[in-house]
């Protein structure tokens, strides 16, 4: 059974429109009102052993020798009594818990910290100069309907503030995104698009923000030299995203990418390979191309 519903209707037409919500509502008393999605205390749980992980100091910001690193994990921790509301949201999007994978429960210490450098302290860079733009999922080919990327989840393990190396996101990309996938039902690897709006994801302790899973976004520098910790929990799904639904029922995530193509229902599309053969043939030519290099060589 899925959790009860706790998004109101505004928090659904702001997704619709922009494809993302930050902080995590819960209904009290018949008002929706902004609440933490998990506690400091449990914030402080997961990155209470982070500098050691790290071998720096917290103090000492001359240790801070790595501007960005993504940590492995060490203990996993389940989403729905972690972040009970965040996880409500995450099955209310995606049409509902039973078209969740379980696995998509389990949440990592696997820390993404971003210290910044001192040659860029105090300097922030415009989002549309970063080098980062891409949308998650660098180890699937995308299609339109591909499941293994349902939504974009951050939660804030730090207080994020401008400038301070929040995840940049541009919700103008969807459509882009959309398109291009819809054009191209062979799939491909990865795309970025230059955009011209952005919003910052800054925050507190025990936000939790939820993107689209085409939502185009880049790491940003960390001018303000704060430590800023969050993770990226993968969302996927048990069947592909459908936009092809006889009782109508689409998710609000499906409902994003057919508002972006423009269209009630894809009655007419469909992938034109099998999932993966596009890049396993694309890894057999690169296979082919060393060994002559190698042979050529000997």
């Amino acid at each position: 059974m899925s959790p009860q519903s706790i998004l109101t209707q505004e928090d659904k037409e702001h997704f619709l429109t922009h494809g993302w919500i930050k902080k995590v509502p819960c209904i009290t008393s018949g008002h929706a009102v902004i609440a933490n999605a998990f506690t400091k205390e449990q914030a402080e749980s997961v990155t209470k052993n982070v500098w050691t992980r790290l071998g720096m100091s917290e103090t000492d910001k001359s240790t801070w020798t790595r501007l960005r690193t993504n940590m492995p994990f060490h203990f996993t921790f389940d989403a729905s009594e972690f972040a009970p509301r965040a996880w409500a949201a995450i099955c209310e999007l995606s049409g509902g818990e039973e078209r969740v994978t379980p696995h998509s429960k389990i949440w990592k210490d696997s820390l993404i910290v971003n210290l910044g450098s001192v040659e860029a302290e105090g300097k922030p860079v415009r989002p549309q100069d970063l080098d980062g733009w891409h949308v998650d999922g660098d180890f699937f080919v995308h299609y339109l309907d591909r499941p293994e990327q349902g939504l974009l989840v951050t939660p804030l393990f730090t207080n994020i503030a401008p400038n301070a190396g929040g995840t940049v996101i541009c919700p103008e990309a969807i459509p882009k995104m959309a398109k291009h996938l819809y054009e191209h039902p062979e799939g491909f690897n990865n795309l970025t698009r230059g955009c011209s709006h952005f919003v910052e994801a800054t925050g507190q302790v025990s936000d939790v923000y939820l993107f689209h899973p085409l939502m185009l976004h880049s790491a940003s520098t960390n001018a303000v030299r704060n430590v800023r910790i969050i993770t990226n929990p993968p969302v996927s799904l048990n069947q592909p995203f459908c936009f092809n639904r006889p009782d109508g029922n689409y998710s609000l995530v499906e409902q994003v990418t057919l508002r972006a193509l423009g269209k009630d229902r894809l009655e007419d599309w469909g992938i034109a390979a099998a999932r993966e053969q596009r890049m396993k043939l694309k890894e057999l030519q690169r296979l082919k191309e060393l060994a002559e290099k190698r042979s050529a060589a000997a």
